[in-house]
């Protein structure tokens, strides 16, 4: 093996100091989860991922109105079933429209609809979709993504 000179790669990336890493703001990483909860996608929207954005802004409320239109249910926060309550924590994830359609009235269901599992599972399935958003807001914007 060759002698290694003295402006080798290596020896320069050992001697360089290295620089601080710059403190995320977890504020703004809260904010942004925060804003992505009660709109979906616009945690990405406001840190400057339109395309993302638009796409979670679309995609999720069309999902979860597709839900109620096919007849499926809001799970209401029953404690003594448990998974009639997570899949309320999961209709929760929803954010806005969740609140909008309970305030409504929307989301009773139908359960002798032919539709009826096949709504419960858009809605659900939109709150925990939105859950992974928020968590991926936040994420992006602490400079992780």
């Amino acid at each position: 093996m060759g002698r290694k000179s003295r402006n080798s790669r290596r020896a320069r990336v050992a001697t360089t100091p290295r620089r601080p890493a710059s403190s995320p703001d977890a504020g703004r990483a809260l904010a942004a989860a925060a804003l992505a909860w009660v709109i979906p996608g616009g945690g990405h929207l406001w840190l400057g991922r339109r395309q993302k954005g638009l796409i979670f802004l679309v995609a999720l409320p069309l999902m979860f109105a597709i839900g109620l239109w096919l007849e499926g249910r809001l799970s209401s926060f029953a404690l003594g079933q448990p998974l009639v309550l997570l899949a309320a924590f999961a209709d929760l994830g929803n954010g806005l429209p969740y609140l909008v359609a309970t305030t409504a009235g929307f989301g009773e269901g139908r359960v002798v609809a032919a539709t009826f599992e096949y709504g419960n599972t858009f809605t659900v399935v939109s709150g925990l979709l939105n859950m992974m958003v928020c968590l991926d807001a936040y994420d992006v914007a602490l400079g992780r993504k």
